[in-house]
């Protein structure tokens, strides 16, 4: 199972490191493999395993060791076959390499610069900052039918004056992939819709239909709203992602910031001339 799975990845995909997270050499790092006299130690596997999708990195490695461990064999084949063939001394092979190193040094050097200042307690901090913030916003829960015609629409409406059941009809007329789902749409609120949509879901109350089509990009919508709430504030573990990447931003905009200010830099325009106008200089926080 593993062996084909492996087989299906890019040697690509191994390549790459998360952000900001490259893992330490334990203590002890024992050799794992020798490729033609190349060593190959257990924190080259465990670097490998960092670069797999989360899925597989959730498994324990004595279950992916064997065909992690020949994946990374062959990827020293690979390698070592390029440098026979010279191909380090390709001009593009070159770019690429100073590219990979670059990257490597910028994801390191920011590492560093991260080190304690996302901090659970930074991240609570700013969670409290932004719920200062936040206003009450009203959201409908809704369902609606999606036709083609305002005459289809029209008749839709007129079923439904005759104790048709909404759900039923969006099964049965919809055209759209809420239909499965009764044209279930859930809460949203009224930026998440288009204005013409949004507008006649909001009007209505719990319990009421559009009494008239209702024209969209789409086609023509008849809307029923079950129910009215004011959307409630997210949690912090909602909103952890979210924090956590801000944060993150926050810490690098500052370094850039600072780099910038002390840096001279000169831009220049797609056939190499001077751009005309001064390079804007970052001014460093105090």
């Amino acid at each position: 199972m593993f062996a084909r799975l492996f087989s299906a990845l890019a040697l690509s995909s191994l390549l790459i490191a998360p952000a900001f997270a490259a893992p330490k050499a334990p203590a002890k790092d024992p050799i794992v493999a020798r490729v033609n006299g190349a060593v190959i130690h257990r924190s080259d596997l465990m670097l490998a395993m960092e670069s797999l999708p989360q899925q597989y990195r959730a498994l324990p490695l004595k279950v992916l060791y064997k065909p992690l461990l020949n994946q990374i064999v062959d990827r020293e084949l690979i390698a070592q076959a390029a440098e026979k063939e010279k191909l380090p001394q390709d001009p593009e092979v070159k770019q690429r390499l100073a590219a990979a190193r670059q990257q490597a040094l910028e994801s390191a050097y920011i590492e560093r610069q991260l080190k304690g200042k996302v901090t659970e307690a930074k991240l609570h901090a700013l969670y409290e900052a932004k719920v200062k913030t936040m206003k009450p916003v009203e959201e409908v829960r809704a369902r609606h039918i999606l036709v083609k015609t305002k005459a289809e629409a029209e008749a839709i409406i007129a079923d439904l004056k005759k104790g048709a059941n909404f759900a039923k009809l969006a099964k049965e007329k919809s055209i759209d992939p809420s239909a499965s789902n009764g044209g279930e749409l859930g809460f949203f609120t009224e930026d998440q819709m288009v204005p013409s949509f949004a507008k006649a879901a909001f009007a209505l109350k719990p319990g009421q239909f559009s009494q008239t089509p209702v024209h969209t990009p789409f086609g023509w919508h008849v809307i029923e709203v079950e129910a009215r709430r004011t959307k409630p504030v997210p949690t912090f573990k909602e909103m952890a992602p979210q924090l956590r990447q801000e944060a993150i931003q926050n810490v690098i905009a500052q370094v850039v910031e600072k780099l910038r200010g002390t840096a001279k830099v000169q831009l220049y325009n797609e056939d190499g001339s001077p751009m005309s106008a001064a390079p804007e200089k970052a001014t460093p926080k105090k």
